[in-house]
């Protein structure tokens, strides 16, 4: 199992917090963003004497419920289509013990979500990637590429759309060129769209399930956790068509009994919401990436590609090692007795020695802390001892 990029350096962040600074997480995807307060009303108003059992497969008003929510996005399942998980980690996990064999191999466009590894080891499988290049902007590499990884053992694709950790937004054009090899190859499709209220471009978000001549090959994963601020509730979603996948599926979810209670309660109170928390909510996210965004390409040596989704960027930095450069953050520097907690790209990595000098930053935070930390980071490329000059890269400032 590989450690978590995101993760791994908690204990050092720990430490600097005891010498009393104050550390600024850029490392991981939690929102400062109010949770709905539909969601905390109905924790606080749950009236029950048993906190009981759930069915396996999630409680079927919130399931149907959220069949809805999907038709608002061309979405077109039922209630029947949705298994409830234990956060999209568990999802994701399901889906490759359900689909996948040991030995069976997935295709992975990466930088990619670093847990995809982890839960493929899990399943006994194995991750064959292509890398997207910083320079590209991390746009899909050419399909030729995918095409001429496939084996008798490889059983599909796996993609998140908007994408952690680049933010990058696959186009029709791609999504379709993805489509064409699941079809002629018959793949499974596990599209990871967490992040769909979250796109920041004209060019329309598409869903796998968009996709025409595959609805039987696509499983798609989804969370709470990123759209609702409510990480913690630990409510994902197994979406699906194909019966013989989904008699699978089951087999584990009645092995871990139910997804929780409590969360889906607060999950489906938050299906109430009249659109005005995710409008605020996306509009905060627009601001908080331009002034990211513009602040990282000012900084000497830094270069961001243009986020199109989600809340995360992939930023190039002037430093020989950035795992050892995120370490030193916690251990060595402050700015005025504050720090960063940044996650090293080269997790996102299957291939050896690919983002090395690249971090993935969360703009997670409200943009009067982005702008400490733009400092931060400037004062710390500074002094820190493995830096290397870069020549600086055009402008690339969000319009």
């Amino acid at each position: 199992m590989p450690d978590s990029p995101i993760r791994k350096l908690v204990p050092y962040a720990n430490k600097a917090k005891e010498m009393g600074r104050k550390v600024y997480h850029l490392n991981i995807g939690q929102p400062d963003i109010q949770t709905p307060q539909s969601a905390i009303d109905a924790i606080r108003s749950i009236d029950r004497k048993i906190l009981e059992y759930t069915p396996s497969d999630g409680i079927k008003s919130y399931r149907e419920k959220l069949a809805k929510y999907y038709h608002k996005f061309n979405i077109n399942v039922d209630a029947d289509d949705i298994i409830v998980t234990t956060g999209g980690s568990e999802a994701v996990t399901f889906a490759f013990m359900a689909c996948l064999d040991p030995g069976d191999e997935i295709i992975v466009p990466e930088p990619a979500y670093a847990n995809y590894e982890a839960f493929a080891i899990v399943a006994g499988a194995v991750i064959k990637s292509i890398a997207a290049k910083i320079d590209e902007g991390f746009a899909l590499p050419p399909v030729e590429k995918f095409e001429k990884l496939i084996t008798s053992r490889t059983k599909g694709f796996m993609i998140c759309n908007p994408n952690n950790p680049t933010g990058y937004l696959y186009t029709r054009d791609e999504m379709n060129k993805i489509r064409d090899l699941v079809k002629k190859y018959d793949l499974f499709l596990f599209s990871d769209e967490v992040y769909r209220e979250f796109c920041y471009t004209g060019a329309p978000y598409i869903s796998a399930f968009h996709l025409d001549g595959i609805e039987q090959n696509v499983i798609l994963v989804d969370s709470v956790s990123k759209r609702y601020s409510e990480c913690g509730l630990r409510i994902g979603a197994l979406v699906c068509k194909n019966e013989e996948v989904k008699k699978n599926l089951m087999k584990f979810c009645q092995a871990r009994l139910s997804p929780p209670l409590i969360g889906q309660i607060a999950a489906e109170a938050s299906l109430d919401d009249d659109g005005e928390y995710m409008l605020n909510t996306y509009n905060e996210y627009v601001e908080r990436r331009k002034f990211l965004i513009d602040g990282l390409n000012r900084i000497d040596g830094v270069y961001s590609p243009i986020p199109m989704g989600a809340f995360y960027t992939v930023a190039r930095l002037p430093v020989n090692d950035a795992d050892k450069f995120c370490q030193w953050l916690l251990t060595d520097f402050e700015y005025e007795n504050q720090t960063l907690f940044l996650a090293p790209a080269s997790g996102f990595y299957t291939q050896s020695g690919l983002g090395k000098d690249e971090v993935r930053i969360a703009y997670v935070l409200e943009k009067e802390s982005l702008a400490v930390c733009l400092k931060i980071l400037e004062e710390a490329l500074k002094v820190y001892p493995g830096s290397k000059v870069r020549p600086k890269y055009q402008e690339n400032v969000v319009e």
